[in-house]
Formats: C-alpha cells, sequence, structure tokens
C-alpha cells in the first residue's frame, strides 16, 4: 500500500508539473504576442516584392509581397556624394549579399569603404533577417536569389556587380545564373560556400541530417521553451537554420562550370567555416577567375573592412572598363584544368566543422561504442579528423553515455522495466551484473569495458545498488581513458594499411570506407569474444542456431511460405478466404488480439482444465481484487499452487507464468495490467494436436501430433548451471533464453546426476523441444479429439494443447485437458522436430495453409463471412500500436 501511495504521489507532482509548464508555455506565448515582432535594425529602406512559393521545386511568384529592407551607401567623389560625372545614376553598384546569420549591417565598414571609391553600395536584409519579413516560405538561396533580382528590378538598376559573403555565395551565383536578361555584370565570392564536396561533411545528406538536428533543436528552443520572447530576434534562430536546411548547394558546382563573366574569389587561409580548399577549388572551376588570398579568417570582413575594399574596387572598375578577364579570354590551361575531374577529400577538420564532427561521434557513442571508436580511428586514418580530437570526442560520449545509465539505475527499477527502457536493459543481465557487481565492485567497472555484453547492466546495476557518484566517476573515467584512445590508434593504423592497399581507393573512397568499417567492427567484436569461455560458447550457439532452420527466426524462415500464400490467394481469387476457416473465431481465431477466454467458453467445460477471467487490473483495489480472485480460485479449485497464469491476449507464450506462491501471483498481476486467466495447473506431458475437418465431411482427422518435451541438463557436482548450459550441444543454440528464464540460478552447482529442467512452458520460443509425436496416434486418440473439436461449434481448423497424465492416458484417449485453442493461424509444430528436413517442414506448412484455404472456401460458399482485409488491417495495426491490453511484448522467434 506504502509503494501505491507513493507512485500516486509522484504521478499528482508530475501531472502538476506538467500544468504548470503549459501555463508559462501559453504565458510565454501571450507576452510574445503583445509585444509583436521584434523591431527591425534602423537606417533602412524597404520596397515590397512578391512573396515566392515553392512549386516543382521552383521558387515561383505569388499574389501576396513582403517587405523587403536595404541599407545604401552613395557612391562617393572628391566633390561629395555622386559618380564620377557628378551624377549618382551612372556609379557602377555593387550588391552585398549577407551570409547566414546575419543581415545588411554585417557591411556597415565595408560598404562606406567601397562608396568611397566611386561605387554606390547596396546591402539587402534578406528575407528572414533584419528589416525584411522574418516568416516565409522558403529561405534557401535559390529563393533569395530571385528576392535579390527583384530588388535590383524594382530600383531600375541595369547591372549590379553582386559580392557574396559567406552562404551570399550561393545566392549570388544562382542570381547570375537564373537572371534574364543578365543584370550582374561581375560575381566576387567573399569567404563563401561553394561546391558541396567540400562544404561540412562534404555529402549532402550527410550535411542535410546536421542541419534537420541543428533546425529541430533551434525549433523546440524556441517554440516548447517558456522563453518570454527573450530567444526572439536572436542571431541563432529558426530564419537562420530554415536557411541550411532549404538550401541545395548541389547545383552549384554547375553554375561555376557554367559561368562565363568575370569573377573573383577572396579568402582567407584560416578560414574555419568555408576551408580554403573551397576557393582554390572555385578558382579551378573558373578558369578566368582571379584569386586574392588574405592571410585571415572567415570573419575579415568584419575585421578588415578597408584591407578588402582596395582589390574589390579595384576589380570591379576593371570590370567596368572591360580589363577583367571573361571565360573566352581564359588561358587555355586554365580551361582544360576546369574541364578535369577531381577527386575529393575533405581536409582536415577545424572550427565549427570539427566540433560537428565531435558532436557527432560523441553522439554516435550511444548507439555503439566500439563501432564509433573503430569509425573514428578511419576518419583519423582518412585525414578528416585528428587523432586527439577523435580519441577526445569518442571518450567524452562513452564517459557521459555510461554516467547516464548509472542515473538510470538511480531512477530505480520501476523505470527500468517501462518502454522503451526495457527494450535495451534485460532483467537477466541486469540481475546477473547485480550480483557480480556486489561480489567485485570497481574491478567489474574496469573489466566491463573489455567484455562485451557486460556494460550496459553493470553500470545501470551500479545506479541500483546505490553506488557513489564520485566513486563510480572515478572507476569509470580510467578504462575509458585506456580503452578509447587504444581501439581509435588501433583502427588507425589497421585503416592506413588497408587504404594503402587499394589503389583505387580514392575513386572508391566510400565503399573503401564503409567495408573496412565493417570488417573492423565484425573482428573486433569476434576477438572478444573469444577472450572467455561464454564467449567462445555463444559464438558456437549462434553458429548452431544460423546452422539448423529449429531456430530460424520468422523473418528468415517464412519467405517461401508467404510466396506459397500469394499463390493460393491468386488461386482462390482472395486474400482473406483463410479467415472463414473457424466461423466461430473472430477472424478465423488466432490471427492477432483474440480472447484465451472467449474461446475456452466455447468448448465443453469438461474437456478444459478449470481457468478464470480476471478483469483489466488497475492500482490499489483494483489490483488487490485480483490477486485476491486469484487466491480463491486456488482454494475454491482444490488444486492449490501453483497455477498458471497468462495474458487473455497473448502471443507464442508472451507473458505465461507458473506462479508458485503468492509473491509469484503478485508480480504476475504488476506486470500484465490487462485482462488475464489464471488456470489450474494440469501435471503431466502436453501434446500439440492439429485437427482439421473439411466441411460437409461427418469427421475431422489428426493433421500432426507435436510431442512437447521440457529440456534438462544434469549436473557433474562442478560446473555452474551457466556452464552446464553453454556446454549442452542443443541447449548452447538457444543459451540466452534459458539464461532468461533462470537468471537467479545460473551461479548454482547442481549436484551429481541432479537434473535441472531448463524450461516451464511448452512453447518452442521459451525453449521447450518440439518432437514428431505421430507415433502416439491411436483410434482412442482420435476419437477423444473428434469429442473435443465437435463441442466446438463453428470450429474446423487448429491446434490444441492439451495435457494428460501419462503419454499412455494420450494413447488411450482418458483425461484429456486443454490448456488452449489456437485457430488458423496456428502451426503443426511437429516440423520442429530436429529430425525433420527444411524441405519437409515447408511441405506440411503447405499442406497445412492449402487446407485452410480450402475450407475457408467451402465455408464461404455455405455463407460464413470470413473477415475482409481492412478488418485484419485494423486488427494488425491495433496489435502494433499496444492494443494488447496485457502490455507483454510476443517473442519475435518461433
Amino acid at each position: 500500500m506504502q509503494d501505491n501511495e507513493l507512485r500516486r504521489s509522484k504521478r499528482r507532482l508530475g501531472r502538476r508539473l506538467l500544468w504548470l509548464y503549459l501555463i508559462l508555455l501559453v504565458a510565454s506565448y501571450g507576452t510574445r504576442w503583445i509585444r509583436g515582432a521584434p523591431t527591425p535594425p534602423p537606417g533602412r529602406s524597404t520596397i515590397e516584392v512578391q512573396e515566392l512559393s515553392i512549386r516543382d521545386g521552383e521558387p515561383t511568384p505569388t499574389d501576396k509581397t513582403l517587405r523587403l529592407g536595404y541599407l545604401e551607401w552613395p557612391a562617393q567623389t572628391p566633390h561629395g556624394p555622386g559618380a564620377a560625372g557628378g551624377e549618382m545614376g551612372t556609379a557602377p553598384t555593387v550588391l552585398l549579399v549577407h551570409g547566414s546569420p546575419g543581415d545588411g549591417g554585417n557591411f556597415s565598414r565595408l560598404g562606406p569603404a567601397l562608396a568611397a571609391t566611386g561605387l554606390r553600395v547596396l546591402a539587402p536584409d534578406l528575407p528572414g533577417f533584419g528589416a525584411s519579413t522574418l516568416d516565409i516560405e522558403d529561405y534557401s538561396i535559390r529563393a533569395h536569389a530571385r528576392y535579390c533580382a527583384e530588388l535590383i528590378a524594382a530600383l531600375g538598376l541595369e547591372q549590379v556587380h553582386a559580392v557574396g559573403f559567406s552562404m551570399g555565395g550561393g545566392v549570388v551565383l544562382h542570381l547570375a545564373a537564373d537572371e534574364s536578361p543578365p543584370r550582374v555584370a561581375s560575381v566576387t565570392l567573399l569567404s563563401a560556400i561553394g561546391v558541396q564536396e567540400l562544404e561540412l561533411l562534404g555529402q549532402y545528406h550527410l550535411n542535410h541530417a546536421v542541419h534537420a538536428a541543428q533546425l529541430a533543436g533551434l525549433w523546440l528552443l524556441e517554440s516548447a521553451v517558456p522563453h518570454f520572447g527573450a530567444l526572439d530576434g536572436t542571431m541563432l534562430n529558426v530564419p537562420y537554420a530554415r536557411n541550411f536546411f532549404d538550401t541545395d548547394q548541389r547545383p552549384l558546382r554547375d553554375l561555376l562550370r557554367r559561368f562565363e563573366d568575370p569573377l573573383l574569389v577572396i579568402h582567407g587561409d584560416h578560414d574555419m567555416l568555408v576551408p580554403y580548399q573551397a576557393a582554390l577549388e572555385h578558382h579551378r572551376l573558373v578558369p578566368q577567375s582571379e584569386l586574392v588570398t588574405f592571410d585571415a579568417n572567415h570573419f575579415m570582413v568584419f575585421r578588415d573592412p578597408g584591407g578588402l575594399a582596395a582589390p574589390l574596387a579595384d576589380f570591379i572598375h576593371r570590370v567596368e572598363d572591360g580589363a577583367a578577364l571573361r571565360r573566352v579570354d581564359a588561358e587555355p590551361q586554365r580551361v582544360a584544368d576546369a574541364a578535369a575531374e577531381q577527386v575529393y577529400r575533405l581536409p582536415r577538420a577545424v572550427g565549427p566543422t570539427l566540433l560537428v564532427w565531435m558532436l557527432l561521434l560523441a553522439v554516435a557513442t550511444l548507439v555503439s561504442e566500439d563501432l564509433t571508436c573503430v569509425a573514428a580511428g578511419l576518419l583519423v586514418a582518412n585525414g578528416s579528423i585528428g587523432f586527439v580530437a577523435a580519441s577526445l570526442a569518442c571518450g567524452l560520449g562513452i564517459f557521459f553515455g555510461d554516467l547516464g545509465l548509472y542515473a538510470l539505475g538511480r531512477l530505480g527499477r520501476p523505470w527500468l522495466g517501462r518502454r522503451p527502457i526495457s527494450w535495451f536493459v534485460s532483467p537477466t543481465e541486469l540481475a546477473r551484473s547485480q550480483r557480480w557487481f556486489e561480489q567485485r565492485g570497481a574491478m567489474v567497472i574496469f573489466l566491463s569495458r573489455f567484455l562485451p555484453g557486460t556494460r550496459l547492466p553493470t553500470y545501470v546495476s551500479a545506479g541500483l545498488l546505490g553506488a557513489h557518484p564520485l566513486w563510480f566517476a572515478t572507476c569509470l573515467f580510467v578504462p575509458v581513458a585506456l580503452w578509447t584512445p587504444l581501439l581509435v590508434g588501433l583502427s588507425q593504423v589497421v585503416g592506413e594499411r588497408l587504404f594503402a592497399m587499394f589503389a583505387t581507393f580514392e575513386s572508391y573512397a566510400l565503399p573503401v570506407f564503409v567495408g573496412v568499417l565493417v570488417a573492423l567492427w565484425l573482428i573486433l567484436g569476434l576477438g572478444k569474444s573469444l577472450l572467455t569461455h561464454r564467449g567462445r560458447r555463444l559464438l558456437v550457439g549462434r553458429w548452431r542456431a544460423w546452422r539448423h532452420w529449429e531456430f530460424w527466426p520468422l523473418w528468415r524462415f517464412y519467405p517461401p511460405v508467404i510466396v506459397y500464400l500469394i499463390g493460393l490467394a491468386v488461386r482462390y481469387r482472395s486474400v482473406t478466404v483463410w479467415s472463414a476457416a473457424n466461423p466461430g473465431m473472430p477472424a478465423g481465431g488466432g490471427f492477432v488480439g483474440e480472447s484465451k477466454s472467449e474461446i475456452l467458453d466455447r468448448l465443453d467445460p469438461t474437456y478444459v482444465a478449470q481457468y478464470q477471467l480476471l478483469p483489466q487490473g488497475g492500482e490499489g483495489e483494483g489490483q488487490s481484487s485480483r490477486r485476491d480472485a486469484v487466491l480463491r480460485f486456488v482454494e475454491t479449485t482444490g488444486g492449490g499452487f501453483p497455477v498458471v497464469l497468462k495474458p487473455d491476449v497473448g502471443q507464442r507464450g508472451a507473458g505465461v507464468v507458473i506462479a508458485r506462491d503468492e509473491g509469484q501471483v503478485e508480480a504476475f498481476l504488476r506486470d500484465c495490467t490487462g485482462p488475464a486467466i489464471v488456470q489450474r495447473y494440469v501435471p503431466g506431458p502436453e501434446l500439440g494436436i492439429f485437427w482439421v475437418r473439411l466441411p460437409g465431411d461427418d469427421r475431422g482427422r489428426i493433421f500432426a501430433i507435436t510431442d512437447k518435451r521440457l529440456p534438462e541438463v544434469v549436473g557433474d557436482g562442478r560446473s555452474t548451471l551457466e556452464h552446464l548450459i553453454l556446454e549442452d550441444p542443443r541447449a548452447v543454440a538457444m543459451a540466452k533464453t534459458y539464461f532468461e528464464l533462470l537468471d537467479d540460478r545460473l551461479d548454482d552447482v547442481p549436484a551429481a546426476g541432479e537434473a535441472v529442467a531448463l524450461a516451464q512452458l511448452g512453447t518452442h520460443c521459451r525453449g521447450a523441444v518440439f518432437l514428431d509425436g505421430e507415433g502416439h496416434r491411436t483410434p482412442e486418440l482420435e476419437a477423444a479429439v473428434e469429442a473435443i473439436a465437435r463441442s466446438f461449434d463453428g470450429f474446423y481448423f487448429g491446434r490444441f494443447d492439451l495435457k494428460a497424465t501419462s503419454l499412455d492416458a494420450f494413447q488411450r484417449g482418458e483425461g484429456l485437458k486443454v490448456l488452449e485453442l489456437n485457430g488458423v493461424t496456428s502451426e503443426a509444430t511437429s516440423i520442429y522436430d530436429p529430425a525433420n528436413g527444411l524441405l519437409d517442414a515447408y511441405r506440411v506448412l503447405f499442406e497445412q495453409w492449402r487446407l485452410a484455404f480450402e475450407i475457408g472456401h467451402r465455408n464461404r460458399l455455405a455463407g460464413a463471412r470470413g473477415a475482409s482485409l481492412p478488418e485484419l488491417a485494423q486488427l494488425a495495426l491495433r496489435h502494433l500500436r499496444g492494443a494488447n491490453p496485457s502490455g507483454i511484448d510476443a517473442p519475435v522467434d518461433s
């Protein structure tokens, strides 16, 4: 009761915090709405331009208008403002296009400096920035080029000299290419972007993913955090992120190749945002271009505007005088160099690009620590990132990720049972790691860094056991500091040697890199597994599970069956005719989400093991009433413990428990909150009997019999139960399943000759052995099964899970008790007999499904409805969305 009250208190606190957050968020939006849009920077002139929309990938004008702000600096002469001839209109006009984030004010020093050389200077605020409309549909460089073109046309300018700074370089290249008639006399790329291959990570989709993450983060910050306007109008905002996200740099290479007019490239050789190699490539692609290099970084436009103004003004005046080269005037050798194909390798990352690489590596360690370290080593070998930066990024990601696992453990065990956490934290490994951690302490943390599969449960266990945070962090730091640079360094050394072996590596960089990465990762995983006896035996188990189809997962075993089903659907001209095979069951019974109790209710109760339906549970009194109902059932049936507890809706044995005391009952009811069944435990052997009857026939027949055996190992007085499982030729193939079932006994040492059962349930995916039980067929058994099946009106096809006191009793047809009845999607599980070949299994399944279609077809002709495809799809979707009220996932293998 105290636990329930504590949980209710936590939920009340959570609801209060949620309401507080929602109230603050609404208040924040209200405050921002009252304040209105941020005040535009002063000194701008504004014009109205047509808003653009995106149609078929092209920016297209609409009937709406938006505000476009710009700054202007008139040309200066010795006699004051005006052109050389004293007339403002005859001065050459320079269009300065800013980058992102930024606005026209970025040129507040360069603009006057250029005006002093006799040039008229315009600096627009691109839409989304400055004094222009902030909320637009498209923030790409292509759309911004169209807005600049509208500004040029609105001001009546015949031609401009376009200067693009940073992201503005892409804008002016599109402006020069898209305008007809041409209005751009020359282009200057000032610390500007260009070819995609030398931008950020060098590949569009990778870059786009980074920009998407940036956009998502800034959007959440602005929209989901109650900031009351404090974040409005900041430099790093959603328009800035949209500018990068909406932009595609891939066309810029072709625009540079086709550019005919004079072009000037100005770049700093210490640029950390756009590498200097990009400027060299732009200079190569445009053979008539000029290159001016400064001993500066990306931001020289702010720090040395006077130094920039001189070569820029000289270039523009030479263009005006006709003295600058066009493509037709370029040297033949440079033309040939421009046409040559190049293989690009990103320069070693520095500055923000280095930070992006390090952040990506750190985040990637949360998915796979070893794989990320191997990839980091290969990036070092490829020259993309330095060894220290790669090791530091991986080390920090691993360290803080493992601290997160520790923190997860500190939250407490109830959190570990909730999805999605329960998908990654195995209760078996967690319990084992807790025992290991309690015995060996700090040494466990150190060793877990080098043993596969132990890190996650070990670090969660440290949190669960309340290890001191500082002590844990210290113990964790040492192996991380040793392991990470070691693995990165080894991968670097191996990568350098392997890359050197590929003479064509430059031409096939990506596939070679990926191939080496996968190979090293597999070798690393194999090597670490070979270090321990447990790892070696688990490798043997995986190999045997791969070789023997009995252990194959559904996705590997079922494709031929699906192909055969398609053929049957064509033959019977219906995809769902099989759903009419059992008119007495919903959708043929056994598809997904059927109620076990409703099916058992349709059978003669004398044939069914006693059971009772437990309603959906709640907390407090609701949960107590379910527990009391189970205890009354135990008392009134006279069987005592154990009893079988299972979800009323479940698949492939999911959630089934044999409860041997009241504590196990309570544990089951905590995990299974949906409707459940308590059933009397029936001792004795179990058979799965598949029965079919063609509509119109007087009698049915047993199609297949499965003899279900519970596997066991025999102790030798020296070996632990885990060791016995690993050494058993068959059990090792399902070792992880048995480890989970027996997690609290794996360190026990059974006495010599003591038999230990490895499974409790006759379910193949829960460890049972299925044998072909054809030898148990007798006329008496057939008659008994016929009587049971005929007691269910509308049942023609399915499998009974039956128990009796002995196999002799089965053969006499005496005392049979039904545990479950599965309908049309059940299997003739005798196929899983290890003696059966794969083709034998397919032969049986093909015949089983042929009968299902035939029976369904005959029932439909007799008026049975079955289910439509939308109805089956709806059932499947409900199941996938968690409509299964048990809340327990089914195993994925057969």
